[in-house]
């Protein structure tokens, strides 16, 4: 039976297909598998435009998009890992299709001064009138 078995380092042992929350989390895209595994249960993770579970795999050329804080992020999968790794490494695995996102000023919200303070009565009132809400509105 010598020789039957691939050996345990080199492109034989590259998977064919891994976890999508273990490979969002060796690339970095979360900081805990748990915590893509979450992701992937509340619906935030799509792959090719549906939703998943964690436990679906990723081949290379899949997309993800990732909703965080906001906003999305489009990763095309291109090498398979399973285990962490740094930053620079991990960038190479994926190609990152994610729109630029606009800047705060653009997005329509009001800008106050950091350490402004509380906003005044005017203030408060001009927030309500872009919001749409209170009595001039």
């Amino acid at each position: 039976m010598l020789g039957t078995m691939p050996p345990s380092n080199g492109p034989a042992s590259a998977p064919s297909a891994v976890r999508i929350d273990s490979w969002l989390w060796a690339v970095r895209a979360f900081k805990t598998r748990s915590a893509a595994t979450a992701a992937c249960r509340a619906g935030h993770i799509r792959l090719n435009g549906e939703p998943v579970k964690a436990s679906q795999t990723v081949v290379p050329g899949d997309r993800i998009r990732v909703r965080q804080s906001g906003f999305e992020r489009i990763l095309e999968v291109h090498v398979l890992i399973v285990k962490r790794v740094g930053a620079e490494v991990a960038s190479k695995c994926y190609t990152d299709h994610t729109p630029e996102r606009p800047p705060a000023p653009f997005l329509g919200l009001p800008q106050r001064d950091r350490g402004a303070g509380r906003p005044t009565k005017k203030d408060r009132r001009e927030m309500e009138r872009l919001r749409g809400e209170g009595r001039g509105a």
